[in-house]
């Protein structure tokens, strides 16, 4: 099995099954369930407490009925996942997003061929409990989901959006914070008990201004969703909601931007790529190639021959 954590493996939940279930989270996943070669990688991203990543492909095992103390959400990405959850039989096809509650009890197996892969989230209940708290603007009780199925593309879009960004060892606090938030809120809105729209976000100009005032100041720094929130004095979700009506963009893209134009003043000098990407907050040089490319359509080391031409 392919491993990469960044803290110790928590035990496993309760469960009639030895391994890591469709619908659960744990620290184990059998090996023999997975096709030759595939091994499931299962991650804690650092600086999301309650969070666990699984991406496991092509799943063949049957697991038996189980039951988990947390919070289960993913896509399917190929294959099909049958599983009874609710005292239903689901079927969870490519695209679908499938999702489990704590305590309630389910099982798994393959819908057809040899197997399915998918990434799913484990969450932990008062992770999700906050969230909700957060979209709505209130304390609300942890929410309840009443199918473990989900045909909404746009919510399978985002899912796997933020599992591939929060699985990117590189991806800003900021980024997996706020886009983590962001889709919880938007599961919790759409498909929660007692669903409704997220309200609308207002333009909050004060709070925004010192938000932004303080990334522009501290754009080298590795800052969080929380600390920005605590200097604008709003909530993180309504931080976000209120930046990205005001700016545009959000938080995190518009830390990116500026440290992207940190570094074409760098590109000036003669300092190398690699510090470069050190100084202005980038985790190695690839990720800033990567990211500058993304904004301006050249690479760190092509724009840097520009300025010399």
């Amino acid at each position: 099995m392919t491993r990469r954590t960044a803290q110790p493996a928590a035990p496993m939940d309760a469960a009639a099954s030895p391994a890591l279930p469709p619908g659960g989270g744990g620290a184990a996943l059998a090996a023999q369930g997975t096709a030759p070669g595939e091994g499931p990688v299962l991650l804690r991203p650092p600086g999301l407490p309650g969070v666990e990543l699984l991406h496991a492909r092509g799943l063949r095992q049957r697991f038996a009925r189980h039951f988990h103390r947390r919070y289960a959400v993913g896509v399917v990405e190929h294959g099909a996942l049958e599983f009874r959850f609710l005292g239903r039989a689901n079927v969870a096809l490519p695209g679908s997003v499938n999702l489990t509650t704590p305590g309630e009890v389910h099982d798994g197996h393959p819908g057809s061929g040899p197997g399915w892969t998918y990434r799913m989230f484990y969450l932990d209940p008062d992770l999700v409990q906050r969230a909700a708290a957060e979209a709505a603007g209130r304390p609300v009780p942890a929410p309840d989901f009443a199918a473990g199925v989900l045909a909404d593309p746009a919510l399978a879009a985002e899912v796997q959006a933020v599992h591939r960004l929060l699985m990117d060892p590189g991806a800003p606090l900021l980024a997996r914070q706020t886009r983590l938030l962001h889709m919880l809120a938007l599961w919790i809105a759409r498909h929660g008990d007692a669903t409704r729209p997220l309200p609308r976000a207002g333009r909050e100009p004060r709070a925004v201004a010192r938000a932004r005032a303080w990334l522009d100041a501290h754009c080298r720094e590795d800052v969080s969703l929380d600390e920005l929130a605590r200097v604008a004095g709003l909530s993180p979700f309504h931080l976000a909601r209120c930046f990205s009506a005001a700016l545009g963009l959000p938080p995190h893209a518009y830390l990116l931007g500026l440290r992207v134009r940190l570094a074409r003043e760098l590109l000036a000098g003669p300092m190398r790529l690699a510090d470069i990407a050190a100084e202005t907050g980038f985790t190695d040089q690839a990720h800033l190639t990567h990211t500058f490319r993304r904004l301006t359509g050249l690479t760190p080391g092509r724009y840097r021959k520009f300025l010399q031409t």
